[in-house]
């Protein structure tokens, strides 16, 4: 299997900026999904070793992943898929349990695309719910499991498939200790991705007040150029178990079958979103007050001065629309900067950036990482005209730390440092080069 990396470059001054209560992200896709199994019952593997489904003969069966746990404890989960059910005869259901001295029962997260069962399954235990779409615990957990059940009416129906599980973790108090004044002065680049702007109340009037989700993400869908009938869309994503369009990784996976690879994840601040879109990802916000008691809009981009700019399903001339930005800020990030990412499945978050000459960074530093997009090694060369206390260290996307490369004193000349990356999966990095005073970030 061909791997593939993207690094972004970053050079800072001073100790790297970081959450006191770190957000983490686990995902699990084709060959690490693959991994992450425990034990199957009536599941297979595929011949290309990148997903699961029912064996023959086999009308429902299970698959049990490995438990996994995480660096930094948490009391908020969001859970989120990306499979196919080829139509509604046949179907999949993902459940999760926590361990806090102790497993708790399984609790169902959700199911795609029909509700097959006779029972939907538990979502409440003494130590927390399913919150529709959302894991809260009542104290600080470390670990949990996966385990996705599959299902079909009659052993002559076509199989559900499942590729991807994805987790994001954090605390409750990252949301409680936001500061709005800092993301105000948050200015990305400018960027600007196009669209079909849908007014969701036009669709179907009957319906146009509970489907802003699933029409933010056809903008989504036919900002890659993907052909989409948002009604259809919105219907798809109805949820007749909990009677409403707007379920979170429901709307993920919807847009798995359109061949996008989503998660629902979180922001911290306007700076992160943008490195998803300039680098060809999708994001759409969850949104409260001020602006919404409860809403959701795909971000468009910045404007010259680091202003958002939205797609607002709700408002007849959304395209492009910006809001005051402190009232944006406050009711994306005070609800705790809820989103969902997507990136094109072909290309799965790999995109190439030139690299292939030193970039300068000021008259005294310059820095490039080649090749870029690499398979498993690369090569990071930085120049300096001053003799500083210097650190190279790579992140992943969310802020742990995935390798120092470099912490030591470099006197002025050129340097290369090597970078094997193969115990890694693939997806994008961040380098973050520390070098004296010098502040700057490309």
């Amino acid at each position: 299997m061909i791997k593939k990396i993207l690094l972004f470059i970053f050079l800072i001054t001073g100790a790297a900026i970081s959450q006191p209560y770190p957000d983490q992200f686990y995902t699990y896709e084709n060959d690490k999904l693959i991994q992450q199994l425990e034990s199957l019952n009536g599941i297979e593997i595929s011949e290309d070793g990148k997903q699961i489904f029912l064996s023959e003969n086999i009308d429902n069966g299970f698959a049990t992943f490995k438990p996994d746990s995480s660096e930094y404890p948490f009391n908020r989960g969001l859970p989120s898929w990306n499979g196919h059910a080829p139509n509604d005869k046949s179907s999949f259901r993902v459940m999760m349990r926590f361990n806090n001295s102790g497993w708790s029962p399984w609790l169902t997260v959700g199911y795609w695309k029909e509700n097959i069962w006779t029972s939907y399954g538990s979502t409440s235990y003494s130590g927390g719910k399913i919150d529709y779409d959302y894991v809260v615990l009542n104290s600080f957990f470390t670990k949990w499991q996966f385990k996705v059940e599959m299902k079909k009416m009659s052993i002559n129906e076509p199989s559900p498939t499942l590729h991807k599980l994805s987790f994001f973790v954090s605390d409750q108090r990252t949301t409680e200790n936001i500061n709005i004044t800092s993301l105000v002065n948050d200015n990305p680049p400018q960027i600007f991705i196009d669209t079909k702007h849908y007014y969701q109340y036009g669709i179907d009037p009957g319906i146009g007040g509970d489907i802003c989700s699933p029409t933010s993400v056809s903008m989504v869908l036919k900002s890659y150029n993907i052909d989409v009938d948002p009604l259809k869309f919105a219907q798809d994503n109805y949820d007749p178990y909990w009677g409403i369009f707007g379920m979170w990784p429901r709307v993920v996976q919807n847009a798995a079958e359109y061949n996008l690879s989503g998660a629902v994840t979180r922001y911290r601040c306007w700076s992160e979103a943008y490195d998803v879109l300039a680098n060809g990802g999708r994001v759409v916000m969850s949104v409260g007050l001020p602006l919404y008691s409860g809403h959701l809009m795909m971000l468009a981009g910045f404007d010259e001065s680091g202003n958002p700019l939205v797609h607002d399903p709700a408002k007849t001339n959304g395209y492009g629309y910006k809001f005051n930005k402190k009232s944006l800020s406050e009711s994306w990030f005070n609800k705790g900067g809820i989103a969902y990412t997507f990136f094109l499945e072909d290309s799965a978050s790999i995109v190439s950036v030139d690299n292939s000459e030193l970039i300068q960074l000021s008259d005294n530093y310059n820095l490039s990482v080649y090749p870029n997009p690499f398979n498993p090694q690369t090569n990071i060369a930085f120049e300096t005209k001053v003799r500083n206390q210097t650190e190279i260290i790579v992140y992943d996307l969310i802020g742990r730390e995935v390798e120092k490369i470099f912490k030591d004193i470099i006197e002025p000349g050129s340097y290369i440092f090597n970078w094997n990356a193969s115990n890694l999966p693939s997806g994008m990095y961040l380098i973050r080069v520390i070098s004296g005073n010098y502040n700057n970030t490309i």
